[in-house]
């Protein structure tokens, strides 16, 4: 799976990654190590899933996270998490 994460400010991109993972893992698993991983690398708070974040993905597999999902503060206005390729 792939995966595509952007920070935006602003309406403006600021930042983004791709993150690829070929494990044999669940979807679910992928998606959080993702996450994981996006935090990490863009070295912020990982988010907290709500239930219209769980139903977005689930409908769209993509998700923007805004500043009610972080316990920190952000900054940035939202981070949107995309599936750009499945297994």
């Amino acid at each position: 799976m792939r995966f595509w994460a952007r920070l935006f400010k602003d309406n403006r991109m600021t930042a983004d990654t791709v993150i690829e993972d070929l494990s044999a893992d669940t979807r679910t698993h992928k998606v959080f190590r993702a996450l994981e991983n996006i935090s990490y690398e863009f070295d912020i708070p990982r988010p907290i899933w709500l239930d219209s974040n769980i139903a977005d993905f689930k409908r769209y597999s993509k998700v923007r996270f805004y500043a009610d999902s972080f316990i920190e503060e952000i900054p940035f206005d939202y981070m949107e998490f995309t599936v750009l390729e499945e297994d």
